[in-house]
């Protein structure tokens, strides 16, 4: 039984990473390879009586009361989906893009920081993009691969406007302030933005056919028409407020703005006229379903990471890492390099409840905030989002693009705001205020 504890903690720690692997090729779930091999592990290092640690473990995950934030907003996304809302905030922001060569595109950046701060879910928004933003830009004229990378990086910006769902698991499993979190992202998400409409209007007037110029009807709408269609945007602004400035305000945890946010949707959606016992239904569907599938992630990483602990795997990785003869801000960088490669086949939730345990530890012992730490990942794995070959953005886009619009071409056209994506992290990297200068105000 206990012929595992004989190779030792380094040879136990390749033989994990290999088992995850290799059943990860199986197309099983991940789920339920963590907590089979953490079960394994379990029973191969320790023995039988050594489980009741693991259930332990595994109850002090789901005993968060934090986690309630994230059906909270999970079920303000899926009633945003299924309302107006978000199809008269792109309407009401069209008009306002006037005579600015690539402006269509530019606001589609900004609606999406909208629908970001009103959900942070980053799946639903894409779809909705998707679904308003894409056809309209496409019809436009505007370059098929511009409006097609404008639609999927504005759509991964939820993982760093507030309220980010990254940034909270991220602060869930490293033991940090969601409220500083979500301060520290505001800098770092409006500088990424700033270089998105940096690129698409540069782009755009080297080459004008890229983006062209809406048609007078739309752009040279007169003033009052203009104030009048303001109502498309008021309640999406009233719900962001309702939601952020109770949290910055203090007069709200995450959890308790999280609720504060679905009552908000819900009445915006009763005062359109547009709530229906349907709409509940499917949206607590898909809750359900979306929920679920964190939890389970997050019972099994919480087993594996547990035993490993146990085994002594903090303590060795901590050893090797430590005793690399390098700077401290290397072995960040290797920390981020690790975390590219396995967001290229692993989802984020995956990587932050198996990862961050393990690295956030390192991190504070070299010195460095966990707070700026877990802006660098989540601009990390805004990266992974987008990247080939399983960037889920590309699929959720896919789901609701043109049929002639094809995986490959969605690819394509995301590398542009990869290297932007890149270009963000390592000036966040090597400037730290930028994320930290809100937080200590």
């Amino acid at each position: 039984m206990f012929e595992f504890a004989s190779m030792g903690i380094e040879a136990a720690s390749y033989l994990i990473v290999g088992s995850i692997l290799l059943l990860l090729l199986t197309g099983l779930p991940l789920a339920f390879i963590t907590g089979l091999v953490a079960l394994i592990f379990t029973l191969g290092w320790f023995g039988p009586m050594a489980i009741p640690l693991v259930t332990s473990r595994i109850y002090s995950f789901i005993n968060e009361y934090v986690l309630i934030a994230i059906p909270m907003f999970v079920l303000m996304a899926s009633i945003l989906d299924r309302s107006g809302i978000a199809r008269d905030l792109y309407n009401t922001m069209r008009v306002f893009a006037g005579q600015l060569r690539g402006g269509v595109a530019v606001q589609t950046l900004v609606v999406a920081i909208f629908l970001a701060a009103m959900s942070g879910i980053i799946g639903g928004e894409i779809v909705l993009l998707g679904l308003l933003a894409l056809p309209q830009m496409l019809r436009l004229g505007y370059d098929q691969r511009l409006s097609i990378g404008t639609v999927v990086a504005g759509g991964s910006l939820g993982t760093m406007v507030p309220p980010s769902i990254v940034l909270i698991i991220y602060g869930l499993t490293a033991n940090v302030s969601i409220s500083d979190l979500f301060l520290a992202t505001v800098l770092p998400a409006m500088l990424l933005g700033g270089f998105y409409v940096s690129y698409i209007l540069i782009r755009c007037y080297i080459n004008p056919a890229m983006g062209p110029i809406a048609p007078k009807e739309e752009s040279q709408m007169g003033w009052p028409q203009k104030l009048k269609m303001l109502k498309g945007i008021a309640l999406p602004i009233a719900v962001a407020v309702w939601v952020l400035g109770s949290i910055y305000g203090g007069i709200a945890s995450i959890t308790e703005a999280a609720c504060m946010g679905v009552v908000g949707v819900v009445i915006s959606t009763w005062v359109r006229k547009e709530l229906t016992w349907p709409m509940i239904r499917d949206s607590l569907r898909q809750t359900l379903n979306t929920c679920g599938m964190i939890i389970w992630i997050g019972i099994g990483a919480s087993a594996l990471v547990g035993v490993y602990n146990l085994m002594g795997g903090n303590r060795f990785v901590e050893s090797v890492i430590l005793g690399l003869d390098v700077a401290p801000i290397v072995v960040i960088m290797i920390m981020m390099g690790i975390l590219l490669v396995l967001g290229l086949f692993m989802d984020w939730i995956g990587i932050a409840l198996l990862t961050m345990p393990i690295f956030v530890p390192i991190v504070i012992s070299l010195g460095f905030n966990p707070v700026w730490f877990g802006i660098l990942f989540s601009m990390n794995m805004q990266v992974s989002y987008i990247s080939p070959p399983f960037g889920p953005a590309a699929f959720y886009l896919k789901s609701v693009a043109p049929p002639n619009i094809t995986l490959r071409e969605i690819f394509l056209s995301m590398w542009p705001f990869i290297l932007l994506q890149l270009c963000a992290l390592g000036l966040v990297l090597t400037f730290p205020q930028i994320a930290l200068w809100l937080p200590g105000l």
